[in-house]
């Protein structure tokens, strides 16, 4: 139906007869010759429908409207002198039309596709037509470009793409499952993947040593700007492999995607445990754009005459006192913003924060008087003090500490606003804990089937083949040396209060697999949707996914999810019971 895209006609052009296609961005009558902006897909090009030209095609342009679907015909002729604009590809020419067809209309717009600050749920509800934007469009080029450039990167390496079910069976893996009820085995049930993590080890067990799939999953978890209930990961999975093999692949594979997207990264990235990025930063995915990074000052306040500091202390291994120096702080925040922060850090636990600022004859604050002069000294130099510094102080149990004081640091970056936006900084975080203990429950940190480290040590201290990608503060993705020996899974299967029948139960067609001669095998899964909105700088991953769920996981497009007629309940043997709230 076209010659041409918009943008691909240029002066080259001129004098030539061209036919495009597209919408009507904008339309203007200047005293009666009218003009129309068309856009496609490339962009913007000018109609000039003057009567003396074409009389039928003026007439037709005057009765267009904003978003009008058209068919145009006619020549390309230089705009002239003075009249170009710069602001377009084809600023410098304009075509005079011949014929003008209009091939669908248009209601008027809910709302204006220039304005970005237009109510989400209206964006949502009419998501079809936020996608006719300059931006929306350039995210999903940019996602494009990103998917095919993780193909070829992982062709090459000599992986295969393969599917993995979409139905399958519920297992245990950390967030609720999504369920699908069969019609045909009454009272069973499907489950959509949370991952393909099952079903990518029994394919190495099939001994096709390296897979990947770029996967949907699905997980019916709370929401927020970085998650979605169902959402899209590249995911991996390689045999005879060690840690070491699966990083560069995962190096490799983003140092291409971000080429093709015109971005540069290095082809490896640095690498911190994960207990130095908790002491450190309060955070399992530290964003280390900026240097603000806590110290460990207990064996300093466990010399001070407060009792409830030397009380926190003697628990070296349960509780933490933690200092966050932030340089130049004094001379930054005010006495009402110094109060504030405390605020800040009670929402998340904190029971208090204390602060020195460093002067030039010392360190003054509220907790000097309890500090020898020599004690105040080590601060300042553990700390590494300059005049004009100030640092803050958190105490009490660890876990609760790491957490606001890791909070706060953000908190802190973001109000100087110290993050570079421009720089895309990955770290590896390694040697994740292999459980963690809640209400005296043993629960695997990333899955049951992760190879654990070493077995000789206190349950909290083994630590697991377990690695994240994390990028300017988002864990892009990670993953872990799986399990492959019986004799190991079982042993973790003990420690989690798994039964054999359980984990038969759960696992059972994995286990048996295992027993065919597994290989050595790891792998790692990469959040593509959290990739694609790092890369574009979108705020909320709902940005760059075609047709996104609110925060609730609903449609508003489409109105999912909906009730079904009793006649499709009744095939399924299924009735609708309303929870009440007291259950909820």
């Amino acid at each position: 139906m076209r010659t041409h895209y918009n943008t691909e006609v240029s002066e080259n052009d001129i004098g030539k007869e061209v036919r495009l296609c597209g919408w009507v961005n904008s339309r203007r009558d200047h005293g009666g010759v009218i003009f129309i902006d068309l856009r496609d897909k490339t962009g913007l090009v000018q109609l000039v429908c003057d009567p003396k030209d074409n009389e039928e095609a003026w007439k037709i342009a005057d009765s267009i409207r904003d978003e009008f679907v058209l068919i145009a015909s006619g020549k390309v002729r230089y705009r002239g002198e003075g009249l170009e604009n710069p602001n377009l590809k084809t600023g410098k020419i304009e075509i005079i039309v011949q014929n003008l067809t209009i091939e669908n209309k248009s209601l008027p717009m809910p709302f204006d596709l220039g304005d970005e600050k237009v109510n989400e749920e209206i964006r949502l509800k009419y998501r079809y037509l936020e996608l006719r934007t300059k931006k929306s469009l350039d995210i999903f080029k940019l996602r494009s470009k990103a998917s095919i450039a993780a193909r070829n990167a992982l062709d090459k390496l000599g992986f295969l793409e393969v599917e993995t079910p979409i139905l399958t069976k519920s297992t245990p893996e950390g967030a609720r499952d999504y369920l699908v009820p069969s019609r045909v085995h009454n009272g069973e049930f499907y489950a959509l993947p949370q991952s393909p993590q099952l079903f990518k080890q029994l394919l190495m067990v099939g001994g096709f040593d390296k897979y990947f799939q770029i996967a949907k999953c699905f997980r019916d978890e709370d929401l927020r700007a970085d998650r979605q209930p169902e959402f899209t990961q590249i995911d991996v999975e390689m045999s005879f492999c060690d840690q070491e093999d699966i990083m560069k692949v995962a190096e490799n594979l983003l140092f291409n995607i971000f080429k093709a997207c015109q971005k540069e990264i290095p082809t490896s990235f640095d690498r911190i445990t994960y207990n130095e990025a908790m002491e450190k930063y309060g955070s399992d995915k530290p964003d280390l754009r900026y240097d603000l990074s806590m110290v460990d000052v207990i064996d300093i306040f466990e010399k001070s005459s407060n009792e409830i500091f030397t009380s926190i202390a003697k628990d070296k291994r349960r509780n933490r006192i933690k200092a966050l120096k932030v340089p130049n702080g004094d001379n930054i925040f005010s006495k009402r913003q110094m109060k504030g922060f405390e605020e800040y850090v009670r929402k998340f636990g904190a029971k208090g924060l204390g602060y020195f600022q460093m002067k030039e004859d010392g360190l003054k604050g509220p907790l000097t008087k309890f500090f020898t002069q020599e004690d105040l000294t080590e601060l300042i130099n553990i700390c590494d003090l300059k005049v004009g510094d100030v640092v803050f102080f958190g105490a009490g149990d660890k876990k609760i500490v790491l957490d606001y004081m890791g909070r706060f640091r953000i908190y802190l970056a973001e109000m100087m606003n110290i993050i570079p936006q421009d720089v895309f900084k990955f770290i590896w975080v390694v040697d994740f804990p292999m459980f963690e203990v809640e209400e005296g429950k043993v629960k695997a940190l990333h899955h049951p089937f992760t190879m654990p480290k070493d077995f000789n040590q206190d349950i909290e201290d083994i630590s697991s083949i377990a690695y994240d990608i994390v990028l300017n503060g988002v864990e892009l993705g990670g993953g872990s040396i799986r399990i492959h020996k019986e004799e190991i899974q079982n042993k973790i299967f003990k420690l989690l209060g798994i039964s054999d029948e359980e984990a038969n139960q759960k696992f059972g067609f994995l286990l048996e697999a295992l027993k065919f001669g597994a290989p050595p095998h790891g792998g790692f899964a990469i959040g593509f949707d959290r990739l694609i909105m790092l890369l574009s700088k979108s705020e909320s991953i709902r940005d760059v996914i075609a047709f996104p769920k609110t925060q609730k996981a609903q449609c508003l497009l489409t109105n999912a999810p909906s009730e079904v007629d009793n006649e499709q309940l009744k095939e399924l043997g299924l009735r609708v019971r309303k929870i009440t709230t007291t259950e909820q």
